[in-house]
């Protein structure tokens, strides 16, 4: 209680016989009322930097407001310059929607959604039962129920055109999403898909950030010597999973199972094709 790192409490200490009592200096003490020591600061500090990442997004803008507060109200010093960077896209198109369907989901609003994917020139109009927000690649995704298909759906947010509520029932997800996404990469689950177990082989240059930065919360070694390092991982394979490893270039390889060992390698000639 008297130390620095505690509370700073001054006692009074009162000895009758062999036992000590112990008591506040003055009786109108209370530790309600002392200042925030130097640990209890600087775990606020990080608290802010980490509230500062969401500063300027849609449906955020209260933090600018509460970081002001916080800082003035516990006498924090400003850092002078920035000292951590998140890795963020804020110049995405359609950035300023998130805000809007943040609410949507959180209010249970049905949404009408005006789309236009990559591969169509074709305005599509769906109704979705929004659930979830998904940031991947520095891409925000929704994903949502559409009462057209069995499967979930997942729209990238600079693809909206537009979107409006529409009075219709909510329907309620059983899907825990915390949990969903835990076998894929990235935000897309094809339909009828398995878990399938991956093994790859890295390069000696490569194998060293393979070890340091898995590719999934599955990695396991398999084998590590002078010629590389051998791992699998446990995923659904979906078409992110395919542009991952296709970003590695030589530096990895997949050996098994065969079929996806396949669709790389048919990926890899087509992409030779171009040249």
């Amino acid at each position: 209680m008297e130390s620095s790192q505690g509370w700073s409490v001054p006692l009074d200490r009162i000895k009758e016989g062999r036992k000590v009592y112990y008591r506040y200096e003055t009786s109108d003490f209370s530790i309600n009322k002392q200042p925030m020591n130097e640990l209890e600061a600087e775990k606020l500090k990080s608290a802010l930097l980490v509230l500062s990442r969401f500063k300027g997004m849609p449906q955020f803008e209260w933090v600018n407001e509460l970081i002001l507060k916080l800082q003035e109200a516990f006498k924090l010093q400003s850092h002078e310059r920035e000292i951590i960077s998140f890795d963020a896209n804020e110049y995405l198109k359609n950035i300023h929607f998130l805000g809007d369907l943040f609410n949507a989901i959180l209010y249970k609003k049905v949404l009408q959604v005006d789309y236009q994917s990559f591969k169509s020139d074709v305005i599509t109009t769906l109704e979705i039962h929004p659930y979830y927000l998904k940031q991947h690649n520095n891409r925000w995704f929704l994903i949502g129920n559409n009462p057209e298909f069995e499967n979930l759906t997942n729209l990238a947010l600079d693809r909206i055109v537009s979107f409006n509520e529409i009075d219709k029932k909510h329907q309620v997800s059983p899907i825990d999403f915390n949990e969903y996404f835990d076998d894929v990469i990235g935000v897309s689950i094809p339909p009828e898909s398995i878990v399938s177990k991956i093994t790859l082989f890295a390069t000696p240059d490569l194998a060293p950030y393979i070890m340091t930065k898995p590719l999934h919360g599955s990695q396991k070694k398999i084998g590590n010597d002078n010629d590389g390092f051998t791992f699998s991982i446990e995923v659904i394979p979906n078409h992110e999973l395919e542009k991952l490893i296709l970003s590695f270039g030589e530096g990895l390889k997949v050996i098994t199972p065969d079929f996806f060992k396949n669709a790389i390698k048919l990926r890899l000639v087509n992409s030779l094709a171009n040249y």
